[in-house]
């Protein structure tokens, strides 16, 4: 445990004072970041500004319905790894107190939980798992000093100051964000929209035409007396993309209000400006400029929501070197969710899908949800735990005669391959010395990059068009070859056909493992 050079000044777990790690945030990555840490036997602090476990979820989504859903009635037994495929929203514990807890606050009347479910369940979680999470304590500053085992980080909050050797950042990308723009203070951003009934007869305008667009759209369409969506780019739906890119089709009846003259428009434009109507008693002109080669338009509306979704909220970390990509600030970070640019500092939750991966076909990983992200989290805190603290993972060793089935059973029904489809990968190593090991799952682009000995790594890929089908690499002396699996109507890659492909790559690693 952590030697602490501070007192507690009350009943609250992790008091201020000096720990391994230190853990910020108490959402789906901060919980499965430090409980996995607990498992592993490393002292740490988790700290959070909220009062209670849940992250963004103790808020948003704002209509309450959840896009990811979990079956409690599945192919799989409930609590099982396999089950895992079909419960996009627990977190992950080692016993059955803390499996496949969603289901257990869902009501029946749909298998997307509610706020209040997923709450509710990451509360259990917290509770059944004893994740120690100092609440009421917000983080206000980072820096590094020189500490007795090299550079540690000195996290300042309103309680007092922690040091660190390793700092995980699990704040999600929950700040939100409203675009520069002449009038666009007179918007209110998704994340202050009120009470639907208090929308009743009024005329909405929205910006943005993503998930969190439609979502409000969808909830005002009883109140609203018109509703206008408008972005520059076409929205795209998740049923023509096949994938979870675009908008999900439980959010598609403002469309079908659009076409059918519903008083919803849809509208491919820009915002030139907002601004007051004179005498409009708090009515707003919103200005567009039609980017479908339309003419211009000028709208009167009571209310602008702004959907224009979140950015990380990162306090001083660009201060320390940390280097930030894309609208959202996401971090750059390395393929196990390390900062690019300040060692020790990793990422876990949401903020995770700052680590791109390969990204195949332009597919990216599911980090950014609780399905992905809860295995990033635990394979961080695994690696942190090797690489910083000494503690080596598991290899168990794996019998010649065993590998086809083995690979063959994880393509079917893994639940880490199918969720971070493309970006994690399972691993079996050749070693010279000990023979063949199971090196668990691990990024595959960092198994790609690392080279060392023969070694066959297989994943789950897709490509856009609603096709997933498995991929096996091989690294044989130093040279890596890959080689896919067709796709399957029923997504089970344990047929003849199937494993006449394993059996020829795990042939080419290991030939024992297809002797006749």
């Amino acid at each position: 445990m952590a030697e602490l050079t501070g007192s507690a000044a009350d009943d609250r777990p992790s008091p201020p004072g000096d720990y391994p790690v230190v853990v910020i945030g108490s959402g789906p990555g901060g919980l499965q970041a430090s409980y996995s840490l607990a498992r592993q036997g490393i002292g740490h602090a988790t700290i959070s500004a909220d009062p209670g476990p849940g992250g963004m979820f103790r808020r948003w989504p704002f209509f309450q319905r959840l896009l990811s859903w979990t079956k409690p009635h599945a192919p799989a037994p409930r609590g099982s790894r396999a089950y895992e495929r079909f419960d996009w929203n627990s977190l992950l514990g080692d016993d059955a107190t803390t499996r496949a807890l969603q289901p257990e606050f869902m009501d029946g009347s749909s298998y997307f939980p509610s706020r209040p479910e997923m709450e509710a369940n990451l509360t259990a979680f917290a509770e059944r798992g004893a994740v120690a999470v100092r609440y009421g304590c917000r983080w206000t500053a980072t820096h590094l000093e020189d500490g007795p085992n090299g550079r540690q980080f000195v996290v300042e909050t309103t309680d007092g100051t922690y040091r660190a050797e390793a700092l995980i950042i699990a704040v999600g990308v929950s700040e939100p964000y409203i675009p520069p723009g002449p009038g666009m203070e007179h918007a209110r951003h998704y994340a202050d929209v009120q009470e639907a009934q208090s929308y009743a007869g009024k005329r909405v305008f929205i910006v943005g035409k993503q998930n969190s667009g439609f979502e409000i759209a969808n909830g005002l369409l009883p109140w609203a007396r018109q509703l206008v969506l408008a972005s520059p780019s076409t929205a795209r739906l998740s049923v023509d993309t096949r994938s979870l890119v675009g908008v999900r089709a439980r959010y598609v009846q403002p469309y079908e209000d659009h076409v059918l003259g519903g008083g919803v428009a849809i509208l491919d434009a820009a915002i030139e400006r907002i601004e007051p109507v004179p005498g409009g008693d708090g009515a707003l002109s919103v200005h567009l400029r039609r980017t479908d080669g339309g003419g211009d338009l000028a709208l009167e509306v009571d209310e602008v929501i702004s959907a224009t979704g979140f950015v990380c909220p990162l306090q001083d970390l660009p201060d320390l070197g940390v280097t930030t990509i894309g609208a959202a600030r996401l971090p750059g970070q390395t393929a196990w969710w390390e900062s690019t640019t300040v060692p020790g500092l990793f990422f876990a939750g949401t903020i995770g899908q700052g680590a791109k991966g390969l990204q195949r076909h332009g597919q990216p990983s599911n980090s950014g949800a609780v399905h992905g992200a809860r295995y990033n989290a635990r394979l961080l805190v695994r690696r942190l735990a090797e690489t910083r603290f000494g503690v080596a993972p598991s290899r168990p060793g794996v019998a010649a005669a065993d590998l086809l089935d083995l690979v063959t059973s994880e393509l079917a029904e893994a639940p880490e391959l199918w969720h971070q489809r493309g970006y994690l990968a399972r691993v079996i190593t050749a070693d010279p010395d000990a023979g063949l090991l199971d090196d668990g799952v691990q990024p595959l682009s960092h198994v790609l990059d690392a080279g060392g000995p023969d070694a066959l790594a297989f994943t789950l890929e897709a490509d856009g068009t609603g096709a997933i089908y498995p991929v096996l690499y091989s690294r044989i002396r130093g040279a890596v070859s890959e080689r896919m699996i067709d796709p399957d109507p029923l997504l089970r890659y344990d047929g003849p056909d199937a494993r006449r492909v394993i059996e020829e790559v795990v042939g080419s690693v290991v030939p024992d493992a297809v002797a006749r």
